[in-house]
């Protein structure tokens, strides 16, 4: 129903069938996505770690912050951020 589905090869498109007939056979819902608890540790890991260098920056900046200071917390945010931005989730083979 609506638009067809998109993908990048065929293999994707194979990889989306398996999937979305793995995921009718259990009898779950389309958008279930399972991750395993050490998959989800990393996440709220990483989470954690973006939330405290900004937490350090926005008290930084409560302060007189000398441009060194600065430029380290800010350093240190973008490094917890591209970490996350390089978190992609892939399927895994059933």
């Amino acid at each position: 129903m609506g638009r067809p589905r998109l993908y990048c090869g065929q293999a994707c498109r194979q990889r989306a069938y398996e999937q979305r007939s793995a995921t009718a056979k259990a009898g779950l819902p389309g958008d279930v996505v399972l991750v395993t608890r050490a998959e989800l540790d990393g996440l709220q890991d990483r989470l954690y770690q973006l939330r405290c260098a900004l937490e350090d920056v926005q008290t930084l900046l409560t302060e007189r912050p000398t441009k060194a200071e600065l430029e380290r917390s800010l350093a240190d945010l973008l490094l917890s951020t591209g970490r996350l931005d390089r978190l992609w989730v892939n399927e895994r083979a059933g």
